[in-house]
């Protein structure tokens, strides 16, 4: 596992070679690592290392990018593969959504089969989160819902530096559907 901290945000990762395993971000450094420590099966074969390569170094650098609200050229390599085939669904229909949109679970749930709180299920596991941006998946009644990679504050903070002042809503292609997404600003004028 490696660990960095940055402006007052911790960021983890586990890599195996050049694959992501699990990332996570919170404000508390002892629960970040928490966090991935929970989601792995030998606790004891973990090590935390705050020196990193030239390749953790790079993937700390994007996440940064995308916490900050920027776009990121980083080509991510993500260990899907022993997810469930409803989960993969799920994350792969949330990485469409567009910086500056959010959509609800029961929206997710419509493109892609099943039920709100299956797709809320999916979210709270989510190993990936700011790269597959769970954090703009909210409640119908544009509540922030949940948000395990960091509480939240910090769901909220990522859609306030990811605002883009888009007026309408609009419909993306995902598989097997369509998902409609929405102006992040509903639920910044609600919060803020």
């Amino acid at each position: 596992m490696y660990v960095k901290y940055a402006e007052g945000v911790c960021f983890t990762a586990t890599l195996r070679d050049k694959e992501i395993l699990r990332v996570t971000l919170g404000i508390d450094q002892e629960r970040a690592i928490d966090t991935i420590r929970s989601s792995v099966t030998k606790k004891e074969d973990l090590e935390v290392y705050m020196q990193s390569s030239k390749q953790v170094s790079s993937l700390f650098g994007a996440l940064k990018e995308l916490y900050d609200g920027k776009d990121t050229t980083y080509c991510f390599l993500l260990a899907d593969t022993h997810l469930p085939s409803y989960s993969q669904r799920v994350l792969s229909a949330v990485s469409a959504i567009p910086k500056g949109y959010i959509t609800s679970y029961g929206a997710v749930a419509k493109a892609v089969g099943g039920g709100a709180r299956a797709v809320g299920n999916v979210m709270a596991a989510n190993p990936f989160p700011l790269i597959i941006p769970c954090h703009r998946v909210v409640k119908s009644d544009w509540g922030l819902g949940g948000y395990g990679a960091g509480g939240l504050g910090v769901k909220l903070e990522l859609l306030k530096r990811e605002q883009q002042n888009y007026s309408e809503p609009k419909e993306i292609k995902t598989n097997p559907g369509v998902l409609k997404v929405f102006p992040t600003e509903i639920v910044l004028k609600k919060y803020c």
